[in-house]
């Protein structure tokens, strides 16, 4: 059995299976649904349920207000229809609507940007062309590996698509790109997804803030933004915990002295000793630097916390919050723990 779901402004009625949930079925069918984390926590796929039930499973308060709810509001990752339906997901206009490409590439370079990030390069063989917009990512599959998601830290018009992928200790994937990855190895990506990408019709000033590789997703948005002739106050904030996890700042440096609207500000959380640099955390760092961000845009890209913390700070800096755009980057375990308190 199954239930027929209609997305507003657009032709397709996507049949969802009992139990699976709005998303899912989306996804399945090529509809490219604003998401992010899939696990109720983000809010990137937030949506106005126009018509019909669904059962709304357990999400954070971050990204799904009880106020908001009682206003119709939904998330597709968590929204699981108990009949016939109709949705519409907010910023209808803003949407990155680019043709879902299953793809294989083969590994063109290999880098070390830190002690645990790795920069890999892809040159598409076969399934493109890719097409995206600045501040998505993609499903990457190495080897026989579980697929993982990474953002895009490239433009869409190079001719490889480079990922940065921090270690994470006992996982799954990441220790294998960081240990046993090779040139010439064949790679399966699936793509593009996520609504954390560049408006390029926005004219106010721009807040980008990224903790460790989260920086991949933040650097394609600045350089997009710098290379359209966007030439409003640009601000990008790097989180890292102490000196040898900064990297790309000799990259940034440059683009300062090309564009003077952008600004780079490197902050350290865990310093190894006494140093020049700002220190503390993103959120304290954006409390002190500004009084009023009204008509401001903010992306951001790290750690849960540090994007929870820095959308809480932007928003009592007056800005809204549909126009703060953030991909919060979830390790497998911290899914599985949001799951099973679900």
């Amino acid at each position: 059995m199954s239930y027929t779901v209609q997305f507003a402004d657009r032709p397709e009625r996507v049949a969802v299976e009992i139990g699976q949930t709005i998303l899912e079925a989306a996804l399945a069918a090529g509809i490219p649904y604003p998401h992010g984390c899939r696990s109720g926590n983000c809010g990137a796929c937030k949506s106005e349920l126009i018509d019909g039930d669904v059962e709304l499973s357990p999400c954070s308060d971050y990204a799904l207000s009880a106020a908001e709810r009682e206003q119709g509001l939904i998330l597709a990752c968590r929204a699981v229809p108990w009949s016939d339906a109709a949705v519409r997901w907010l910023d209808p206009n803003e949407t990155a609507a680019h043709p879902i490409r299953h793809m294989s590439c083969t590994v063109a370079g290999l880098g070390q940007a830190t002690h645990d990030i790795r920069v890999v390069r892809l040159a598409i063989e076969s399934g493109g062309p890719f097409d995206f917009s600045a501040g998505q990512y993609a499903q990457v599959t190495f080897a026989d590996l579980p697929p993982r998601d990474f953002s895009m830290a490239s433009q869409p018009d190079e001719a490889e698509i480079e990922f940065h992928i921090r270690t994470t200790p006992g996982g799954a994937v990441s220790p294998y790109v960081a240990g046993q990855l090779s040139l010439g190895e064949t790679v399966r990506v699936e793509g593009p997804y996520g609504a954390a990408h560049l408006r390029e019709g926005h004219r106010g000033p721009i807040v980008a803030l990224a903790g460790g590789s989260g920086l991949a997703p933040i650097k394609a948005i600045v350089e997009a933004a710098l290379g359209r002739g966007m030439s409003q106050p640009i601000t990008l904030y790097f989180g890292a915990r102490a000196e040898r996890d900064l990297y790309l700042e000799d990259h940034f440096a440059a683009l300062t002295e090309k564009h003077p609207n952008l600004r780079f500000v490197p902050v350290l959380s865990e310093p190894d000793g006494e140093t020049e640099r700002r220190t503390g955390f993103l959120a304290d760092a954006l409390a002190a630097d500004f009084i009023d961000l009204d008509g401001a845009k903010a992306y951001l890209a790290g750690p849960p916390i540090m994007v929870e913390t820095c959308t809480d700070a932007l928003r009592k800096l007056g800005v809204r919050r549909q126009d703060v755009h953030a991909d919060a980057f979830y390790t497998e375990a911290e899914k599985a723990k949001l799951e099973a308190g679900a």
